[in-house]
């Protein structure tokens, strides 16, 4: 069962996530915040697998609340869900260690997916941001994607196939499925390669694989 935390200062928002949450029975909606640093706490206590938090909120706004989540409780991936999918946001977002970014606008079925996928380990954009992201590259794009393959020269051929996979959206035992490997053996890779890349979480490794061409 995988334990979701849901924060957000509009009551409504947080019905409605908890709704289509409740759709699927893998999931369990343990406590809800209306501000972020009662979701701080909330996490302290409770440590949840999952946590979706809101941008704007009173007090301390959802991305510092990432940031402090990331320090409180590693083990609780961060996912925020917003209206507002600005570059600005975007980029302190997955710098601060969140593991997926969601626009309130997107499908229920992407929601659900998210939490499925940051609860194994992966990262997760919602495509809408994932192509709001690639389009902005442009000449800054030629520049990491130059940067991101000297990151990974200094990797073994079997590490850059983990990041692929890695970059891809796949957990741990999705990845070691794939390459015929136990998955003890993949999390080895995968600290190996955040060590090799300087990379605080799965999501700057996830960047690394796409500016670097790799998936």
């Amino acid at each position: 069962m995988i334990r979701v935390l849901i924060a957000d200062d509009e009551a409504m928002i947080r019905a409605g996530v908890r709704a289509i949450l409740a759709s699927d029975d893998g999931i369990e909606v343990i406590g809800e915040a209306a501000d972020g640093r009662a979701a701080v706490e909330l996490v302290r206590a409770h440590r949840p697998d999952v946590v979706l938090l809101d941008i704007r909120m009173p007090g301390l706004d959802g991305l510092r609340a990432a940031e402090e989540i990331a320090t409180v409780a590693p083990g609780t991936a961060v996912v925020i869900l917003t209206t507002f999918g600005d570059d600005e946001n975007i980029g302190r977002a997955l710098a601060g260690g969140a593991a997926g970014f969601l626009l309130k606008a997107s499908d229920p079925r992407e929601l659900i997916g998210a939490v499925h996928a940051v609860a194994g380990g992966a990262a997760f954009l919602s495509p809408m941001i994932a192509r709001r992201v690639i389009d902005g590259y442009s000449d800054a794009a030629r520049a990491a994607t130059a940067r991101a393959r000297r990151r990974v020269e200094g990797l073994t051929d079997r590490e850059r196939e983990v990041l692929a996979l890695l970059g891809a959206g796949h957990s741990n035992g999705e990845i070691g499925k794939a390459l015929h490997l136990v998955e003890g053996t993949v999390k080895a890779h995968v600290s190996s390669i955040l060590i090799k890349l300087d990379a605080r979480n799965r999501v700057q490794a996830a960047v690394v694989a796409h500016e670097a061409g790799l998936v």
